[in-house]
């Protein structure tokens, strides 16, 4: 493959998975309806933190081109 389709391939996968991404972070922000749902601090820092845990490892993922193994979280 070209690095043009590479490129692209790139561009139409990242769209659709960041947009994605977003999609479901902004469902995630749907638990904070205390209508809703019931939480503690401490689940929310949890929470918080795993995200931005997941964003850390993103930027170091792009800045050496490689990637790590998956973790899945649980409060």
């Amino acid at each position: 493959m070209d690095g043009a389709s590479k490129a692209q391939r790139f561009k139409r996968l990242a769209e659709k998975r960041v947009n994605r991404a977003i999609r479901d972070i902004r469902l995630v922000d749907n638990l904070a309806n205390t209508s809703n749902y019931e939480y503690t601090e401490q689940q929310v820092d949890k929470i918080v933190n795993a995200l931005g845990r997941e964003i850390r490892e993103l930027k170091k993922r792009f800045a050496r081109k490689g990637s790590l193994s998956e973790s899945a979280f649980e409060l």
